[in-house]
């Protein structure tokens, strides 16, 4: 064990034997296991409800890293971070979709309503990045605000998440290379007869863009930025020449109908096009990396969605002006767009500009989930030989080749037919808890708040919950359900109304925080639900099935190992014992007590 400074939290060093992996006292011997196992309920109860404390996370959780990373960004990385962790290949498909299937050149309006949708979870997102700027981002958040237990399962739907979608991009990079190179997507796999249908197109194009992008991340994170600043220039450069020429072909006469399919028409291409914004959430795992989060977080996230939400709305408008959205193709909007006015050539700029920006998203991919992972084994969830940070590069280049080596694997085997079915609802339940971690966090403070605003608090929350649930079941389940929509919102707007005027505010934020509290995260919760809604039910069975394995592995390892831990670190600090392991408060604790 070594020390920093007078810091008395002990870190590890790297070394590849067991105590990399499992060096906490219940792992030291079977007998030890064993007793642990026996102790799973008293150690549940205790580390169900524990919460951290701010500088736990910002200084003690940062020591077990061994290194620091470097300081190296500010709002200008950040903010060519979120436009190019956002904007993919995915708008030069789901647009297409959005616009023939379900609204129609109202597909404008749907990515407007989508864009304001996102821009809430991003101003809650913010909020903690500027108070909390650590490189485990909502895993961190939620710890501080809503528990260890509720973070790992959070942290660990997100992570899956993460895998899943790296390898779906990096598959996609190696289809939009090949039409850029004039052919078809599968041309540059290999066809394996002996693997299972669905397994069996070997994409070693894709496994090779991947490990240069790692190899990148984890020499310099001021270096992976100037190459994502570069490319994200290019992709943007490349939106507004298709904006341009696609303009110059436009024909007012197209947008009418406007809304063909009417009200219900628009929410549900909103619902579709909502993750179209999906990956600001990895930009917030930089806080560790950038040198004046309270300036620079602002504007770089909220910054970057502005940018994105104008863009996405102009290029959808431009491609309902160029043809009627009834002859607009649902798998490439915008190549056969400027194919059926003449301009075949404009295909090999989209393939460029998706190309350009599958690249950005997956290096912000690789960038988050290695920093999600370094954090979660901070806390000894994970081997903590993935917390360390290098002391030369000042980045995580354990976890970043950890989750590569997990993204390549699955992207050479699997097809993007299966990885796109894989996809769960990780990200909406994690934005939906940060939110309500957001007012958590304003009107729970332990040892402030009275037991009458705790109980309100409790109580609103719930409500706030329910009703959001129930206007997503009403609207999955009716087509005309007028009473339900009345009724839900009633009630979540007068548990929202109850929370502004009955409960107290408990903390108000140092640097920055998010306007309106507790309008903004309410509604943010209630989008995010309602937005459920629209997913299909085996995404429910396979986000029910992973957590459950998450469950196990939590049970039997996760648990005992965050324990020791915890309870290590506070007889170093020389806490009182009797204490709580976490944070020094007792475990007996009503809903919310710090530990």
């Amino acid at each position: 064990m070594t020390h920093e400074n007078d810091n008395t939290v002990k870190m590890r060093t790297c070394g590849c034997n067991k105590d990399d992996f499992l060096p906490e006292e219940s792992f030291k011997s079977w007998r030890n296991y064993t007793q642990a196992l026996l102790d799973t309920k008293t150690r549940l109860k205790d580390r169900l409800l524990a919460r951290s404390l701010d500088h736990l996370e910002l200084h003690e959780m940062r020591a077990r890293s061994h290194h620091q990373m470097k300081k190296t960004l500010n709002w200008f990385d950040l903010l060519w971070f979120g436009i190019g962790s956002i904007m993919g290949a995915g708008v030069f498909v789901i647009t297409g979709q959005a616009a023939n299937g379900y609204a129609g050149p109202a597909v404008l309006l749907s990515y407007l309503i989508s864009g304001i949708s996102a821009m809430l979870s991003v101003l809650c997102y913010t909020e903690f990045s500027v108070e909390l700027p650590v490189a485990g981002g909502s895993f961190a958040y939620l710890r501080v605000e809503l528990g260890d237990f509720i973070a790992f399962i959070a942290a660990g739907n997100i992570l899956f998440e993460y895998i899943v979608a790296g390898a779906s991009v990096a598959r996609s990079w190696t289809s939009y290379f090949a039409t850029l190179c004039n052919h078809k997507p599968e041309d540059f796999r290999i066809h394996a007869s002996v693997l299972a249908e669905g397994y069996n197109n070997l994409d070693p194009i894709a496994v090779v863009i991947s490990t240069a992008i790692c190899v990148g991340a984890c020499l310099s994170m001021k270096g992976s930025s100037r190459f994502n600043t570069v490319a994200t220039i290019v992709h943007l450069t490349i939106m507004v020449f298709i904006l341009v020429v696609g303009l110059t072909k436009a024909n007012p006469s197209n947008f009418q109908p406007f809304a063909p399919f009417g009200v219900r028409g628009i929410l549900k291409a909103s619902a579709m096009l909502f993750f179209a914004y999906v990956g600001f959430d990895g930009v917030a795992t930089l806080g560790e990396e950038i040198k004046n989060p309270g300036r620079d977080i602002p504007i770089g996230l909220i910054g970057s969605m502005v940018i994105i939400i104008v863009t996405y709305c102009l290029l959808s408008a431009t491609l309902c002006l160029m043809q009627p959205y009834s002859q607009i193709d649902a798998d490439a909007p915008f190549t056969l767009a400027f194919q059926q006015v003449g301009m075949t050539w404009a295909k090999f700029i989209v393939a460029f500009g998706a190309l350009k920006g599958m690249t950005t998203v997956l290096l912000a991919n690789i960038i988050g989930q290695a920093r999600y992972f370094t954090h979660i084994a901070r806390a000894h969830m994970a081997p903590p030989i993935l917390a360390v940070i290098n002391e030369k590069t000042g980045t995580p280049v354990n976890a970043t080749a950890i989750m590569t080596v997990a993204n390549c694997i699955i992207a050479f085997f699997t097809g993007l037919n299966i990885l796109s079915n894989l996809l769960s609802i990780s990200t909406l339940f994690i934005f939906s808890l940060v939110a309500l971690a957001i007012l958590v966090r304003r009107y729970y403070v332990s040892g402030e708040t009275s037991a009458s605003d705790r109980n309100k608090l409790i109580g609103f929350l719930a409500l706030v919950v329910l009703s959001s649930i129930g206007l997503s079941i009403n609207w999955a389940v009716t087509e005309n359900g007028f009473v339900g929509y009345v009724v839900t919102v009633a009630v979540w707007f007068s548990a929202t109304l109850g929370l502004r005027m009955m409960v107290k505010e408990a903390r108000k934020p140092k640097m920055w925080g998010v306007p309106l509290v507790p309008w903004l995260p309410s509604a943010s919760i209630a989008i995010n639900v309602f937005i459920m809604g629209s997913i299909d039910g085996p995404s429910f069975v396979r986000f029910l099935l992973w957590t459950v394995l998450l469950l196990v592995y939590y049970l039997f390892v996760g648990l005992h190992a965050s324990y020791d831990a915890a309870k290590e670190a506070m007889d170093d600090a020389g806490v009182a014992q009797g204490t709580s392991v976490e944070a020094g408060l007792a475990t007996n604790v009503e809903l919310g007590t710090r530990t």
